[in-house]
């Protein structure tokens, strides 16, 4: 995969048409934005188990059973034979249904008190687990801690967090960011947001929160963000939703492909993807 240019650019011209959307699906996507300030309020995702898709999965009474939604499980699959850790890289923990998040969270108060607590586990309701886009990640082997597992910056761990942005994944909680996040450094810690969002991300050193509010600012009929990686151009941009009925602009019929997230934080992200050969480049 080429490197990533990035630039901004006014709307790309072409015909567009309108999807309408209830205020509910705001709160849904890969690109939803979780944390304290922004809680979980979408409906439980399409999960699927990580054991058929030959994903490891570490063996904790905590979640003997590891789910992840389908496009999140299906690139951390990818992920893994792509830096070779399919044999020693494990799944700890996936998706959390907010009564399993609210035992985790008492139980580590009762065993680890409540500072430790507060900057590793987040509170029920808070917690991207609950998405299933959450994935912690472990080096394979007996005895790995549920909320702490070892994920060192070495051997193929360090190839798995050099290669995740080209599959979609962030590394969500660092040491700088956790002003802004609310969670202290977990290197075992990978949100699923999806590629190009991924790769813009891990470039310009952004965390979620940050990237969301950029997006935010490139609203629809401003300048939009427009990224380059050889295979095409991607053109992104927010749209707020006001009103129970959003009306949201995205490229119309045969003009790219597209996809929607809700941000869960007042809007949506269109996605649109101009292939190579249709020769749509960023307008400056």
């Amino acid at each position: 995969m080429r490197e990533l240019i990035v630039m901004e650019g006014r709307p790309a011209a072409g015909k567009r048409m309108t999807v309408r959307l209830g205020r509910e699906n705001q709160y849904a996507g890969h690109l939803a934005l979780v944390n304290s300030r922004h809680p979980v309020r979408s409906a439980e995702p399409k999960l699927a188990d990580v054991t058929p898709f030959g994903v490891r999965q570490a063996s904790s009474p905590e979640e003997p059973r590891i789910r992840l939604e389908r496009t999140c499980l299906q690139r951390l699959s990818a992920l893994l034979n792509a830096c070779g850790g399919r044999e020693t890289i494990a799944v700890v923990s996936g998706y959390r249904s907010k009564e399993a998040q609210a035992k985790l969270y008492a139980d580590s108060v009762r065993e680890n008190g409540e500072a430790f607590t507060a900057r590793y586990v987040a509170l029920p309701g808070a917690s991207e687990h609950q998405t299933g886009l959450a994935v912690d990640v472990g080096l394979y082997r007996p005895g790995i801690d549920y909320v702490t597992p070892s994920f060192p910056d070495e051997g193929v761990c360090a190839e798995f967090r050099r290669l995740a942005a080209k599959f979609g994944f962030i590394r969500r909680y660092s040491a700088d960011k956790t002003d802004k996040t609310g969670i202290a450094d977990e290197p075992w810690h990978y949100r699923y947001v999806g590629y190009p969002h991924s790769e813009l991300m891990d470039r310009e050193g952004l965390c979620l929160e940050e990237y969301t509010e950029i997006v935010r600012r490139h609203a629809f009929g401003t300048r939009h963000l427009y990224a380059e990686d050889g295979t095409g151009t991607y053109e992104i941009y927010g749209v707020p939703a006001e009103e129970d009925i959003a009306e949201v602009p995205v490229p119309g019929a045969g003009e790219a492909g597209w996809r929607l997230s809700g941000n869960n934080a007042g809007g949506f992200v269109v996605t649109a993807f101009y292939p190579a050969a249709a020769g749509r480049a960023a307008h400056g």
